[in-house]
């Protein structure tokens, strides 16, 4: 049981309390009995003896009372304590599962993160070097020169096109496609005003933009001018050339915003393609090509229709004559089927013939006539 009163080292119960202050009350009572009275009768000290003794049989039930309750108290708590510690335990082994959990599916994000990292400083070391090319006006001719080039190399056959060939002016054009029969061959000039173009999209409003355009427009018609110039030679080259432009971005701002620009393209018979727009371009070139390629083998391909079916006929009349021979040869086996059947029957008969009779008792066949049929 839990004291109830504490000092110092000492520590009292309910039930010592109570049997001490019984003791105390009994003490006293006895020292003023003997006081006031010498004489009191037996009989009053034996009452007050059995007094005394059933108050210590209370005490004593009162002490046995409040033990059991201390036992149910103590019982009551370790079984409370026991299934607060399992749960505590339980609760600890699922953080703890859920906390390895949430770990590894944090490794894995975090394996994911680091590959998008590797791939983004691959990817700006890629967007470095891009810039570093732009930024040099040769190497961004070269980069534009060598888009189209590729563009070329993947939508037309080899013998319709030549790179970096001089024209009779002593011009040389980055690319010449050769379109068949008596048609002229079409000039191809790549051109990037990259800077014309980045001078526009920094600028501010007002007049920074009116003066960015200004340029940029300026820029793109003296390209269109100078392939007309040094590109349009009558009798040699077609009568329309093409500027190739390797970015979608100018293109679109061309045809957004300056189609004075466009225009000026058609009057000086100067077509300006985007990447997109030249695969078309392409792609229609090369269907021509393939066309005006089927026209100029049209009488070869006649020829040979007619051989072919020369060749037929001829491959009919050696399957007639071969199933002429096949069914003589399915007549043949029919007749030798018919000797192997006489024969068999014959060694039939001999097998059950009686070694004992007569040799008159054989069995003789008529006479056949002589031929495949005996």
């Amino acid at each position: 049981m839990e004291p109830v009163i504490v000092a110092g080292d000492i520590a009292l119960t309910v039930v010592e309390l109570v049997g001490a202050v019984a003791l105390l009350l009994l003490g006293l009572w006895l020292g003023s009995f003997l006081r006031r009275n010498d004489g009191q009768t037996h009989a009053e000290l034996m009452a007050m003896r059995g007094q005394q003794a059933e108050l210590q049989g209370r005490l004593a039930q009162l002490s046995d009372e409040q033990a059991q309750r201390g036992d149910l108290f103590q019982k009551r708590l370790d079984d409370r304590l026991a299934a607060m510690s399992e749960r505590v335990g339980q609760s600890i082994t699922e953080q703890t599962e859920k906390s390895a959990e949430q770990l590894k599916r944090l490794d894995t994000r975090l394996e994911v993160i680091d590959r998008a990292q590797a791939n983004i400083k691959e990817l700006a070391g890629e967007v470095s070097g891009l810039q570093s090319i732009l930024s040099n006006k040769q190497a961004r001719g070269a980069f534009g020169e060598k888009q189209m080039q590729s563009l070329i190399e993947q939508f037309l056959p080899p013998r319709t096109y030549s790179f970096q060939q001089t024209l009779s002016n002593a011009a040389r054009v980055d690319a010449l496609i050769h379109l068949p029969g008596d048609h002229l061959d079409v000039a191809v000039d790549s051109k990037f005003p990259l800077e014309a173009w980045q001078r526009l999209m920094q600028s501010e409003e007002g007049e920074d933009v009116i003066k960015a355009r200004r340029l940029f427009a300026d820029d793109c018609k003296r390209h269109i001018r100078d392939i007309a110039d040094k590109y349009l030679l009558p009798g040699e080259t077609h009568e329309i050339a093409l500027m190739f432009l390797p970015s979608e971005a100018i293109y679109a701002e061309l045809h957004a915003r300056f189609p004075k620009v466009v225009e000026r393209g058609f009057t000086d018979r100067v077509m300006i393609v985007s990447p997109t727009t030249f695969m078309a371009t392409l792609h229609t070139m090369n269907a021509v090509l393939r066309d005006a390629a089927m026209r100029e083998q049209a009488t070869v391909i006649l020829d040979e229709v007619g051989k072919i079916a020369t060749d037929v006929q001829r491959l009919d009349a050696r399957i007639a004559k071969l199933q002429s021979h096949y069914d003589g040869g399915l007549e043949m086996m029919r007749q030798a089927r018919i000797s192997t059947e006489k024969i068999t029957r014959r060694a039939d008969r001999i097998e059950a013939l009686d070694l004992d009779d007569d040799i008159e008792t054989l069995p003789v066949d008529p006479p056949q006539q002589a031929g495949l049929s005996s």
